[in-house]
């Protein structure tokens, strides 16, 4: 099998991603396939379930969210539950995906960016130095199954910790958090139709994986070179993408922080929504872009003080659809692979 670098020499100027620094798989090939073997084939229908990227989220389940700092809604046995909680999705096998709330007030964020740019303060790894960079994410929503009638969802959650050196080795470690659900149908289908261990409620042992040497491009500093990076080009739906990709592989020092924020006020349709409560429960501001071509929506959020990126949700806008939801919960250097 050829390596990464092996296929690289052999495309050489033909590869189209030469210039790119590829991210690791959040998935071990190993937990790919016990992810496909879980899937067991309905008596009815032998087809096997096919991917999708989209959480349903009902009706009802939208009202709620909206005006108020949502994060996960349960289900109980005679319907939906409407009543606000605390803790993440991921603790209860029932949880359902929801948007992140903001008031109907909306206005160009050009203005915000630049503001908060000025003023942004040190994040807890700025001026520290180590032979790793460290984060530590959670992701909702991605990936996402459906039944072959297309009737029934089931959206996979995961937490994940990285270390990773300039030359990128490293070590990666998931833990395969509890499925989710959008509604009681879909929940039973797929408690009937998963395999016991991936539909157990116990949360499975970590898995560690070592991560390959592989190129790691320094991140740029210059206005030029986060543009290309943060492929402007394409308009705010890529740039929203991008930002959440670079935060999540690199600890972004404050003076690129406040670059960033400065090439998103230069970005045409972002929206400024105020303050915002993520999906771990910390307090940020939010932007929004509108992806009326496609009927999404993307959404980032910073720290109001450092100017990190806490979270990125992608969206759907009618019916209102989950696609994906990350939070960043931790940033750092470090010496040491634990």
């Amino acid at each position: 099998m050829f390596g990464e670098e092996r296929t690289r020499t052999l495309l050489g100027p033909a590869d189209p991603a030469r210039h790119s620094t590829i991210a690791p798989p959040r998935l071990s090939a190993h937990d790919l396939i016990a992810r496909a073997e879980a899937v067991a084939e309905p008596v009815a229908d032998r087809r096997q379930a096919r991917p999708t990227r989209r959480l349903v989220l009902t009706a009802g389940t939208l009202a709620v969210a909206v005006g108020a700092a949502a994060i996960a809604q349960n289900f109980g046995p005679s319907g939906p539950d409407t009543s606000q909680i605390a803790s993440p999705p991921g603790a209860d096998p029932g949880a359902v995906l929801m948007p992140v709330a903001y008031g109907p007030g909306a206005r160009d964020a050009e203005n915000q960016l630049r503001a908060l740019a000025s003023r942004l303060v040190d994040a807890k790894y700025d001026n520290r130095t180590g032979r790793y960079m460290y984060h530590h994410t959670k992701t909702w929503g991605d990936p996402v199954m459906t039944s072959p009638d297309g009737r029934h969802h089931v959206a996979f959650a995961a937490d994940t910790m990285v270390w990773q050196a300039s030359d990128g080795t490293g070590k990666q470690v998931t833990v395969q958090l509890e499925p989710q659900y959008p509604d009681q149908e879909s929940r039973d289908y797929w408690q009937r139709n998963l395999k016991p261990k991936a539909a157990a409620s116990a949360t499975p042992a970590p898995e560690s994986i070592p991560l390959p040497p592989m190129h790691l491009a320094p991140l740029p500093s210059g206005r030029a070179q986060l543009n290309e990076l943060l492929k402007v080009r394409l308009g705010a739906a890529a740039v929203s993408k991008e930002v959440s990709v670079v935060y999540g592989r690199y600890a972004v020092p404050r003076q690129t922080r406040a670059e960033i924020l400065r090439v998103l006020a230069d970005v045409p349709g972002l929206l400024w929504r105020g303050q915002v409560t993520d999906r771990a429960g910390r307090k940020g501001v939010a932007i929004t872009f509108d992806d009326r071509d496609n009927n999404a929506q993307s959404l980032l959020i910073f720290d109001p003080n450092t100017g990190e990126l806490l979270a990125h949700e992608r969206l759907t806008l009618s019916p209102v659809r989950i696609s994906a939801y990350q939070v960043i919960l931790d940033t750092a250097w470090t010496d040491r692979l634990n």
